[in-house]
């Protein structure tokens, strides 16, 4: 995770001062995707573990 978030944030930096090639664009989309992807699965897991305060 901790290698996908930092290519992520690689590519932002280069896209901010050079530009990106249309590879390294299709790269960040596709690192992108698969991060939102990861986060709402934990997101969803979280939520299907809460209990309301008094459940049991």
């Amino acid at each position: 995770m901790k290698q996908m978030i930092d290519r992520i944030n690689y590519l932002y930096k280069k896209s901010k001062e050079f530009g990106l090639s249309d590879e390294e664009r299709i790269e960040q989309e596709k690192l992108r995707k698969e991060y939102v992807k990861i986060i709402r699965g934990n997101f969803e897991n979280q939520l299907k573990n809460y209990k309301k305060k008094g459940e049991e």
